[in-house]
């Protein structure tokens, strides 16, 4: 193992997960040092194993990928991300690549693209599966362009942890469920549930899974 390249799987399919270790350790040579299938596990197994890239699907349950990117790499700025999403949003791409993703490829594209964005997120550079890249970029490459569905919303007034209690709140977890996922008390849980909903003007369980989907936290 000495010398190997060590990498994190985060993907909540059984079937993609065992492929993209298959093409990780099997085409590439490199080392899975960790499967996670859930949001809030992420930061943990990186503390734990110090890998050098994460493959990270977005749709997750527990924590949204985006806020994902953002923890991981807030805490190590050198940590190369590949999103690996079912989904071809333009907007999620550049939040993505916004939040510190170095590429976002589509799961319809070939395990060419995969390894060639592998391939270039290594060297420090970025890449952005040409299925999306027309939405992400202007025609000439240079500057992202404006999404003409895209709502302004007050998401970005939101902490990290309220982020988090949005999500799961909007999965149907209980105050104290949450607290017990996240290693905090339920009077923390209820105070970050209180001021999202004051922040977002959300006034029930309803409105906050519409907010959630609306964040593109959850289908």
């Amino acid at each position: 193992m000495t010398g190997c390249t060590g990498v994190i799987v985060v993907e909540d399919h059984e079937l993609l997960a065992d492929g993209l270790c298959r093409l990780i350790e099997g085409e590439l040579g490199w080392c899975v040092l960790a499967r996670v299938a859930n949001g809030l596990d992420v930061y943990r197994a990186c503390v734990m194993h110090r890998p050098a890239l994460v493959v990270l699907d977005l749709g997750l349950p527990g924590m949204d990928g985006i806020d994902v990117i953002r923890q991981c790499v807030q805490r190590w700025p050198e940590l190369r991300i590949v999103v690996h999403s079912a989904s071809d949003d333009g907007e999620r791409a550049r939040q993505s690549l916004e939040a510190g993703a170095g590429a976002f490829v589509l799961k319809s594209s070939s395990r060419e693209t995969l390894i060639h964005a592998i391939d270039v997120v290594m060297r420090g550079e970025r890449f952005v599966d040409p299925a999306v890249f027309g939405i992400v970029h202007d025609p000439t490459g240079a500057q992202p362009a404006l999404d003409p569905q895209t709502v302004e919303v007050p998401e970005k007034l939101l902490t990290l942890r309220e982020r988090q209690v949005l999500k799961l709140v909007a999965e149907g977890l209980r105050n104290r469920d949450i607290a017990a996922l996240l290693s905090i008390s339920v009077k923390t849980v209820e105070t970050h549930r209180l001021n999202m909903m004051r922040k977002l003007d959300a006034h029930n369980v309803i409105d906050i899974v519409k907010w959630a989907r609306r964040l593109r936290m959850m289908v």
